[in-house]
């Protein structure tokens, strides 16, 4: 997924030093000492927290370059299984079971013709967009944001002084860097936890072996009753829109329409059917929603989660629902 061509900056780069400047979004980037060395370092390191969370499965959200409580739940996790003090931070042990890398997780990408290509029309309308071939991402910037796991926020303060969407095929923008993709593992089962709106995959030694986060119902009367188990996957999805399913929209339909494939899909790029009628675990083209709104039914992950996720799962695996506020796999 991450064969991208990609080149490391080196810390001299005067560019991260400006970057670090404009992240507000956390105190202790403020606090560094060393002044815009400082501040450089403590940006590079919590990219690099982020990325190495990512790469072994266990979700920070999408990569901002600020510490939350999605990054912090990934670490704890983390943590836990592998026998680490529950601390939440980044400290040497875990740094080191990680394997972060802050010198090397920033580098320079090449836009390439297939990534303009991935920009298309989007209208607002269901009837427009059943007549389309694809739903294409809105802007660059977009189409960015969604190959490197991060928010278009991050990657304007990586770029300060670049107009992302103005880039063409052989431009070139500062990004996070990802290590060689590892195998990714078989899970015995998936469970569901509908307070935490968190999706763990346990695997055939009872382990957490990934976590992912994901939107649940805003209806809590549509909220699953009990346990089900995959059905299907579905890369490229189409999604039939039924006017009667989606009571808020006003725009006059004549009736079931098929919304085609692409990012921008209802769906995302990903469908993991359910045996529970109606539901299934599926991408989203608004990532940074996710766990802030709800959904109609379904479990909404970011695209490239959900693309991970189905390496993950088979037709057949069990799908767990659980209630509980803040028990884990590994506490059990």
């Amino acid at each position: 997924m991450f064969s991208h061509r990609v080149h490391r900056l080196v810390c001299e780069s005067a560019w991260l030093v400006l970057a670090a400047v404009m992240v507000l979004t956390f105190t202790s980037v403020t606090q560094a000492a060393g002044g815009s060395a400082g501040r450089e370092a403590q940006l590079r390191q919590i990219i690099a927290w982020q990325v190495a969370l990512d790469h072994v499965g266990f979700s920070p959200g999408l990569i901002d370059g600020s510490i939350g409580t999605k990054t912090r739940l990934a670490t704890i996790e983390f943590q836990r299984v592998h026998g680490l003090p529950q601390t939440g931070q980044l400290d040497p042990a875990t740094a080191a079971a990680l394997k972060t890398d802050p010198e090397n997780v920033i580098g320079r990408y090449t836009i390439e013709p297939s990534d303009l290509e991935e920009i298309g029309p989007v209208p607002k309308g269901w009837v427009a967009k059943s007549q389309l071939k694809r739903l294409g991402h809105e802007s660059l910037d977009e189409v960015l944001a969604e190959k490197f796991h991060c928010t278009r926020g991050l990657l304007a303060t990586l770029n300060p002084s670049k107009a992302i969407d103005a880039l063409k095929s052989g431009d070139k923008v500062v990004v996070p860097i990802f290590p060689v993709p590892v195998g990714d593992p078989k899970a015995a089962y998936i469970e569901v936890n509908l307070v935490q709106k968190v999706i763990r995959v346990i695997d055939e030694n009872q382990k957490l072996a990934a976590l992912f986060y994901c939107s649940v119902a805003a209806d809590k009367a549509r909220l699953p009753a009990h346990d089900g188990r995959v059905i299907c996957v579905v890369q490229d999805p189409w999604y039939t829109f039924d006017p009667e399913m989606w009571k808020e929209v006003k725009e006059p339909v004549p009736g079931k329409l098929q919304i085609p494939p692409g990012p921008r899909n209802p769906v995302g790029r990903c469908w993991i059917g359910l045996s529970l009628p109606g539901y299934g675990m599926h991408g989203t083209p608004n990532p940074e929603l996710i766990g802030k709104t709800g959904s109609h039914g379904c479990f909404r992950l970011a695209n490239w989660d959900a693309q991970r996720l189905s390496n993950m799962v088979r037709v057949g695996t069990p799908v767990k629902f659980t209630s509980q506020p803040a028990v884990t796999i590994a506490q059990r």
